[in-house]
């Protein structure tokens, strides 16, 4: 019987073993490089892009892997074929297991004679006993799952009718019940008058690289739902953080009229390396007694239950300061609430109350930076009460302090974080040295406009609030 590769096609040639050679140290080096990024991926299993980084990162080792060997069979050539057996032939020689020697096996069906002669490393791969004869074509669909094998017939049938190749993919059953995912490519040996004489094919065992493609597949699926659910959780929590901070843009007065009245602007400043809205916050309010109530706070964590979480407290804090209690007890009222949530949380608050009749501030702060005053010029940090932070200890008792302000005072309320990358006595600092151009600024808007331009524009690693008051006219 002609060989599939007939006389007048004349065998290839191999190609030049330096060329291959340097295939191979390219291969390798790649290799290397590529199992370097793979350390580098991230291990942690509750991570959805770390999980389809390092699923991606183990498809490219499976195929460069490979490719290797490929390169290594096409540089020695095809192995030198057994001698002839004086006695009853042995089994093939085991080839080490999970190498792509051992997965990848051949066959060939003679139609005339009806006879198969399969690889050793087929019999391997489709966990057959090397004794037993090789199944002929019309036996080998009885391998393939149900569902797989139309696709195996109608291959076999347009290659042997119409001679046309085969290349495609099935799932067998082996002996053992492992289900192994094999490819086929085949073609026709045709006889001297053109008719189908005998089939060859390779078929490779693909088990390990389609179930590393699925894995990349389900961990790209997985990653774009947490996406898609951060997204919205993003859009849920700004919408939360807008229907509860104050809605005024600009500049507002509190009272309307009057030598005394605030005036008063603010700005919240997002994390810019996070698309998770933060807790912090900041409120003015005009009371029935002609006070304005002022707060800036932060509750710990990001995210839509923090978002939430900072709405109830924002909204707690309005609803009891209608009732005339002072700072410190509006202080104590909000660490029993947060004390008695069910989702425990922490939290910071500075809450002052303004009499313009008497000038008179009195606050007081739970775990939070001190109010900054701004006076001819210079500034300081006024001295703060005793205050823990908001649920951090039930029963806590705040304590009160009180300064009297003087027209063109400049009263400077902000979260932690506004200062990027510094806090406690650096970020004071920093804020207090605007002194003199805060002193130039018109309004209370143009003072929040200094600020921003001075620590907004920067990359930000947290939310962060700053209120200004600026008394008088």
């Amino acid at each position: 019987m002609p060989s599939h590769l007939s006389a007048d096609r004349p065998a290839a040639q191999p190609p030049q073993r330096g060329t291959v050679d340097a295939l191979i140290s390219q291969t390798r080096r790649l290799r290397g490089e590529m199992d370097a990024v793979r350390r580098d991926a991230p291990l942690d299993g509750a991570d959805p892009q770390g999980r389809w980084q390092r699923a991606l990162c183990d498809l490219a080792m499976h195929q460069l892997n490979d490719l290797d060997e490929h390169l290594a069979q096409l540089r020695d050539g095809p192995p030198p074929a057994p001698p002839e057996p004086v006695t009853t032939p042995a089994a093939p020689a085991a080839t080490p297991r999970g190498s792509l020697l051992s997965r990848v096996g051949s066959a060939e069906w003679n139609l005339l004679t009806d006879e198969a002669s399969w690889s050793g490393e087929l019999y391997d791969i489709l966990g057959r006993d090397p004794a037993a004869p090789p199944l002929t074509l019309d036996e080998l669909p009885s391998l393939v799952l149900d569902e797989d094998r139309p696709m195996l017939t109608a291959m076999v049938t347009d290659c042997l009718v119409d001679a046309k190749p085969i290349d495609g993919e099935f799932r067998i059953v082996r002996p053992d019940g492992g289900v192994r995912t094999v490819h086929m490519m085949g073609e026709p040996i045709l006889d001297d008058d053109g008719s189908t004489a005998a089939m060859w094919a390779v078929l490779r065992d693909v088990s390990e690289l389609r179930r590393s493609q699925r894995t990349v597949s389900e961990t790209r699926e997985s990653l774009q739902l947490y996406r898609h659910h951060a997204q919205s959780e993003h859009r849920l929590a700004i919408q939360l953080q807008e229907a509860v901070l104050p809605p005024w843009r600009g500049s507002l007065r509190f009272p309307q009229r009057g030598a005394e009245a605030l005036d008063l602007a603010a700005r919240y400043l997002p994390c810019s390396t996070s698309a998770l809205i933060g807790g912090d916050w900041y409120d003015a309010l005009e009371l029935s007694d002609g006070a304005t109530l002022l707060s800036v706070g932060d509750l710990t964590g990001q995210g839509v239950t923090v978002a939430s979480g900072m709405a109830m407290l924002l909204g707690a804090l309005r609803g009891m300061a209608v009732t005339g209690a002072q700072p410190g007890q509006l202080m104590s009222w909000l660490n029993q609430l947060l004390d008695a949530s069910v989702q425990p949380a922490l939290g910071s608050a500075v809450c002052c109350r303004y009499r313009p009749e008497t000038r008179t501030l009195t606050w007081a702060q739970a775990g939070h930076p001190a109010p900054l005053l701004f006076r001819g010029g210079t500034g300081r940090m006024l001295a703060a009460p005793n205050g823990v932070l908001l649920g951090a200890t039930s029963g806590a008792v705040y304590g009160q302090a009180e300064e009297t302000l003087e027209d063109g005072d400049l009263l400077l309320l902000y979260t932690d974080g506004l200062v990027t990358g510094q806090y406690g006595a650096q970020a004071v600092q920093r804020l207090i040295d605007l002194a003199p151009r805060l002193r130039g600024a018109r309004t209370a808007q143009d003072c929040v406009r200094t600020v921003v331009e001075e620590f907004g524009e920067s990359e930000r690693e947290d939310d962060a609030c700053v209120l200004i008051a600026r008394i008088g006219s």
